[in-house]
């Protein structure tokens, strides 16, 4: 079963025992993966469901629901400030195969890219396609861009921290909590780190500074190395 190729698609295509391909799952089935009428793949709708369907024109029949177990017993939301040039695409692609549940751009005081529509729906594209090359049941919602200030008040309920580069802050590794189903969410600053403000005013709603160990990291790679630790300390 785990050679099988996976699509992700919307709820609204599984119909009847159906699911309606659209002209580019068509293309990539047919096209790409070369998969002819009869052959298998896994469908997975994003939101915990897969199936094995069998592929049969402009659609395919659902043959059976998968139980699929990939899934990190936490929540974790990457609250990462954006980073110049393209570096946030690798971020979703590599976060997404981490385990992560919500990826929130924010807008810090030293963030130079002010994104477009188009790089929205292009970080979702990616989420989903990491989403199906690593095997997992769910697709990471990418919320729209804010400014840090609105980001820190959406959080509620949850293990809070805020990665920072220098100081006497303890280890992520130190700080983690496992007791269960539970949510973390993590911020992640931009080329150059949070200023003191930012710190400030996200220790003022409860969020706890950690560090990542002693050496200076790249704004792309700290959120990859916060998800690593995180997974390493959760999965079960």
């Amino acid at each position: 079963m785990s050679q099988l190729q996976r699509i992700a698609i919307a709820p609204s295509q599984l119909q009847q025992q159906q699911i309606l391909l659209t002209k580019e799952q068509q293309h990539y089935l047919g096209r790409v993966l070369r998969l002819r009428e009869g052959d298998r793949f896994i469908a997975m709708d994003g939101q915990g469901k897969s199936w094995l369907a069998q592929l049969a024109g402009e659609q395919a029949q659902v043959l059976e629901l998968l139980s699929v177990e990939t899934e990190l017993p936490v929540s974790i939301t990457l609250m990462m400030a954006l980073p110049k040039g393209n570096g946030f695409d690798e971020v979703v692609r590599s976060c997404t195969e981490l385990g992560v549940t919500c990826i929130a751009p924010v807008l810090s005081d030293r963030t130079l890219l002010h994104p477009s529509p188009q790089k929205l729906e292009r970080w979702r594209r990616i989420a989903a396609e990491a989403a199906e090359q690593s095997e997992r049941s769910f697709v990471p919602t990418i919320l729209e861009p804010v400014a840090f200030s609105t980001g820190l008040l959406s959080v509620t309920n949850s293990q809070q921290y805020i990665c920072v580069a220098r100081g006497d802050s303890p280890h992520l590794k130190d700080c983690l909590q496992h007791k269960g189903q539970e949510t973390i969410v993590i911020a992640t600053g931009p080329e150059g780190g949070w200023t003191t403000q930012e710190v400030e005013n996200a220790i003022a709603v409860g969020f706890q500074p950690v560090s990542l160990g002693r050496r200076i990291l790249r704004a792309v790679t700290a959120p990859v190395v916060a998800l690593s630790l995180i997974t390493a300390a959760c999965e079960v």
